[in-house]
């Protein structure tokens, strides 16, 4: 029962990586493709990669709450 939970911390853990990196390169991916339909380079890229790096840290700390309150998703 403990490898389970110390498994599924773990995975939570590389969770947040990933939804950090993911979030900032999906910003900086639709402000580059933005960029070059309108070219207004390099002023659209630098806002949805803004975009990107808060919708990243919005995830972690929603992570870190549900952590802190000590909710989980084994339920659902």
């Amino acid at each position: 029962m403990g490898d389970k939970s110390l498994f599924r911390q773990f995975l939570q853990a590389s969770t947040v990586g990933l939804s950090l990196v993911l979030a900032t390169f999906i910003g900086l991916a639709i402000g580059y493709w933005l960029d070059k339909l309108f070219g207004s380079s390099p002023w659209l890229t630098i806002i949805f990669l803004i975009i990107g790096i808060i919708a990243g840290f919005r995830e972690l700390f929603r992570i870190a709450k549900k952590q802190g309150d000590g909710t989980d998703d084994k339920d659902i």
